[in-house]
């Protein structure tokens, strides 16, 4: 079985397996995406152009301020262009990458969202894509209350719009643990506020791949991959496939057991793509070569971590 026919044959199995609560669209299938977080230089129809050609099914635009898709540079105009571009290329447009913070006055992080919901509509109305973002720093326990009110008034905004917001665990912010990502969502109790996954960020911290697959994947409708490495003493994250330690066929055929239907999507980290000489072509071939073979047919030995 191919990833092709992994896809498909994933519809089959998804009216049984899919850990899906509404309103947000209950999927089908897994998709394998490129961010363009990492392709910050590149034109936003030019990177949909190489993507597609490269393979990927999907895709995640940054909406962050300095990247080309950010929402004062999409004109209608520019808008209605990439729609029909997504759909030129047979690219999904499944996230939209908000990097906010859960921390100090959120009247600003509220506009943000609606802005991003606006995009993601104006973009794809049949199948709105996700907003993903990280929460910000500080210690767990002296933030934790804090994010979590907050957290709930971000919910209400996600109601308003329509729109899932997915936020992710990061290993130098105050939310760096399943558990309390869990927690967070779990003290929300709302449909529009979901959890994105990303296990480079548990990597070199004595968490297996498969605990924290089970810890989140029930909340989790996001999948970002890439690899950590520790360089000098310090984690640095590295393009996916790199280090030769996170197994990506475990990874996706556990995630799908475990009833996850979405996108597996590649992320390059600043600490890569800001590195004199990055090419964002050839980091989105490098990470496709190194991940679509993951969605090839299980092994019967089974991998581990």
């Amino acid at each position: 079985m191919n990833r092709r026919q992994f896809i498909q044959s994933s519809i089959a199995l998804s009216s049984a397996a899919v850990i899906g609560a509404e309103p947000e669209k209950k999927e089908t299938a897994l998709t394998l995406g490129f961010s363009l977080y990492g392709m910050k230089t590149l034109k936003t129809g030019d990177a949909l152009l190489r993507l597609s050609s490269i393979g990927y099914d999907s895709v995640e635009f940054c909406l962050n301020d300095g990247w080309d898709a950010a929402p004062k540079n999409l004109t209608p105009k520019r808008r209605r262009a990439l729609r029909i571009l997504l759909d030129h290329f047979e690219l999904k447009l499944t996230a939209l990458m908000l990097n906010l913070s859960l921390a100090g006055d959120q009247k600003h992080n509220h506009e943000k969202l609606k802005e991003a919901a606006e995009v993601g509509h104006d973009l794809s109305p049949e199948a709105q894509p996700l907003i993903e973002t990280v929460m910000g720093g500080g210690k767990w326990a002296e933030v934790k209350n804090i994010y979590r009110d907050s957290l709930g008034e971000w919910a209400e905004t996600a109601k308003a719009a329509k729109t899932l917001v997915c936020v992710k665990p990061h290993r130098s912010g105050a939310v760096n643990r399943p558990v309390d990502a869990v927690w967070l969502v779990e003290q929300i109790k709302s449909p529009w506020i979901k959890l994105a996954y990303d296990y480079s960020h548990f990597a070199h911290r004595d968490m297996k791949l498969e605990d924290t697959l089970k810890t989140m994947i029930p909340h989790t409708r996001f999948i970002h991959v890439k690899d950590t490495i520790i360089k000098d003493g310090k984690p640095r994250f590295v393009l996916p496939g790199e280090s030769g330690l996170i197994d990506y066929q475990k990874l996706i055929w556990r995630a799908h057991e475990l009833g996850y239907r979405g996108d597996i999507n590649v992320e390059v980290s600043g600490q890569v793509w800001n590195q004199p000489g990055y090419d964002p072509i050839a980091a989105a071939l490098k990470s496709y070569r190194n991940i679509a073979p993951a969605f090839e047919q299980k092994s019967k030995k089974g991998p581990s971590n």
